[in-house]
């Protein structure tokens, strides 16, 4: 199987299992709203995003840096992927301990400081988690890894429903995640030392060398992290645990939507990352125009289709006392749809080694989106915090698609895009038709997501969205 059978054959496996983990993610998320009400739900939406802040600081860049570091012909994977877990695990420990102690001085009620003590534990697993997966992508065995991940999710939902079943509230559930996460990263271990007999080294002069690879990253994540959570905290704090607990419902969807882009371009990073080391433009400019077509065949519909069963999917995933996330949810989605695009351009940058030139980029971003919360969640809340989200997503994504342009000379060709709106509006035609009834209920609306799949690929396919080269590959 050649480097784009191989990607192909994986990003398939991704799909099928993140369709699998998703259902399961869906499922825990329906049977926490429906226990918590918006109130409760927006309290654990205000624990998870505060913890993530420093989760996402303690990532330190290393989950992106893993699969560059490991891609580079004759190193030493066992000894790089040792020090990155002790790296991981030591900066984890240190920034995620920070949380429950600044959560004391902040003017949330008890219960949130608690939870974030109780969901910190969750994230140190998730954190290790994160390098296992950068050696599966570069081993291109993201099945195993998949195997993981629904086994943790199943986990998850068993959890929660022996949390509410035994009536024990918001701190029952956040246990439940913990348990998840370290059997979702067990698993994980376990799998991954048929590869390489992973453990913890100390090396500190490679700690140095790899601290000065990713702390452009590192800088690059703080800035990210200020326009992506910073408008649920602000939420959390001038508006009420319900407004939360409603953007939340849709934002919980789009976080699981916008997974599908980051696992698609952690795959093609190492060859993206080996192709330019090698000075193979044209194989370059070959894989980044696949990637780009292949995001712009799933968002493009992605964004059409919600723009009609927002309603449904709101109504049967968070329950009927969320339904004025709805639209919430159609402007997220657009958002959603950037970072399809934008994603895979800025991991492109990544792989050439450019990633110092994204810093003034993000800087810019970060602190203008933080205005912007600043000055519209206090008028107009969670649509406020929206809008706002669109604009960083779009001048993230214009951004990226410029520099890779100067960098590399790419320009991504557009007859995709064409095919994909066409195929699209039809797709949309169906949808529109398509009885509400029955699109109301779990049944009716696996049908109507499931034909409408079905009616856009086929006619993308009669509008030749794909070459036969394609089809090859797929093959």
């Amino acid at each position: 199987m050649n480097d784009q059978g191989k990607i192909l054959y994986n990003t398939i496996v991704q799909i099928m299992s993140k369709v699998a983990s998703t259902a399961l993610g869906l499922i825990a998320m329906a049977m926490m709203t429906r226990y918590l009400g918006t109130s409760g739900f927006g309290e654990y939406t205000t624990i998870i995003t505060y913890i993530s802040f420093f989760a996402i600081v303690a990532d330190l860049g290393l989950t992106l840096i893993t699969v560059q570091m490991i891609s580079v012909p004759g190193v030493s994977e066992k000894k790089i992927l040792d020090n990155l877990l002790a790296l991981r695990l030591v900066s984890a420990i240190f920034f995620l301990s920070l949380g429950p102690l600044s959560v004391l001085f902040l003017p949330y009620e008890n219960s949130i400081k608690v939870g974030v003590l109780i969901l910190s534990l969750s994230f140190v697993f998730i954190a290790l988690n994160q390098i296992l997966i950068g050696l599966f992508q570069k081993r291109l065995r993201m099945d195993r890894s998949a195997i993981a991940e629904i086994f943790g999710r199943l986990s998850l939902v068993l959890g929660i429903y022996l949390a509410i079943k035994n009536g024990l509230g918001l701190n029952g559930l956040l246990w439940a995640t913990v348990i998840a996460s370290f059997l979702n990263f067990a698993l994980q271990y376990i799998l991954a030392q048929k590869f390489i007999k992973t453990g913890l080294e100390f090396d500190l002069k490679l700690w140095k060398k790899i601290i000065k690879k990713s702390w452009p990253l590192a800088l690059i994540i703080v800035f990210n992290l200020i326009y992506l959570k910073t408008d649920t905290l602000i939420l959390s704090i001038v508006k009420t645990q319900e407004e939360v607990g409603i953007y939340g419902a849709a934002y919980k969807i789009i976080e699981v939507i916008v997974t599908i882009p980051f696992m698609f371009s952690g795959l093609v990073l190492p060859f993206l990352t080996i192709s330019w080391l090698k000075k193979e433009p044209k194989k370059f400019k070959s894989i980044l125009q696949k990637s780009y077509d292949f995001m712009i065949f799933l968002a493009l519909p992605m964004v059409v289709a919600i723009q009609i069963i927002a309603p449904e999917l709101i109504f049967l995933i968070a329950g009927k006392e969320f339904m004025p996330a709805v639209e919430i949810l159609k402007i997220l989605i657009l958002a959603a749809g950037l970072i399809f695009i934008g994603t895979i351009f800025s991991h492109a940058i990544i792989a050439i080694d450019k990633q110092k030139k994204l810093i003034p980029l993000y800087l810019f971003v970060s602190l203008s989106a933080l205005a912007g919360y600043l000055i519209f969640i206090p008028k107009y809340s969670y649509f406020g915090a929206a809008w706002i989200t669109i604009y960083s997503e779009a001048f993230i994504a214009l951004a990226s698609i410029i520099y890779v342009y100067k960098a590399t000379k790419f320009i991504p060709k557009n007859y995709s895009l064409l095919k994909s709106i066409l195929a699209s509006l039809l797709m949309a035609g169906f949808l529109i038709i398509f009885p509400k009834e029955l699109a109301f209920s779990w049944l009716g609306l696996f049908i109507e997501i499931s034909v409408a799949t079905l009616i856009y690929f086929l006619f993308l396919y009669l509008l030749k969205g794909f070459s036969k080269n394609d089809l090859k590959i797929l093959k």
